[in-house]
């Protein structure tokens, strides 16, 4: 598990996000044991209390289940999990038109844009 750290947001939300990724991506999946607080804060170098606190968040999320002296896993709830995909799929799309509407560009002229690069397989960085 290797997760590259920014200063812009907690460590603990960045943590949260990195599970929330590799769920969408299947590397973890439903009812998928995880490691402890205490290995997680130990492998990522953090703080074992911010471990706790992306693990707390989780579980209030309903990402993850912890049954007493059990080991935490992945929900095995499938709303849950679909939701996850949909909640990045949402982040990264405004994410991109805060962005474009920083540089003021039109509704039309990006769909122009999304049309001609999906056409050409996205390889193309030409400006057009």
């Amino acid at each position: 598990m290797n997760i590259l750290f920014n200063n812009r947001e907690p460590v603990y939300i960045q943590v949260i996000r990195h599970f929330k990724e590799q769920i969408a991506l299947g590397h973890l999946v439903a009812g998928q044991e995880i490691p402890s607080r205490r290995e997680l804060g130990s492998t990522l170098k953090i703080n074992p209390n911010t471990a706790q606190r992306a693990y707390k968040e989780m579980e209030e999320q309903q990402l993850i289940e912890t049954e007493r002296n059990k080991p935490s896993r992945i929900t095995q709830d499938q709303e849950i999990l679909n939701q996850i995909r949909a909640e990045l799929i949402h982040e990264s799309v405004d994410l991109f038109l805060d962005s474009m509407k920083t540089i003021n560009v039109s509704v039309d002229e990006l769909i122009s844009i999304i049309r001609n690069r999906y056409e050409d397989g996205g390889t193309s960085h030409d400006s057009r």
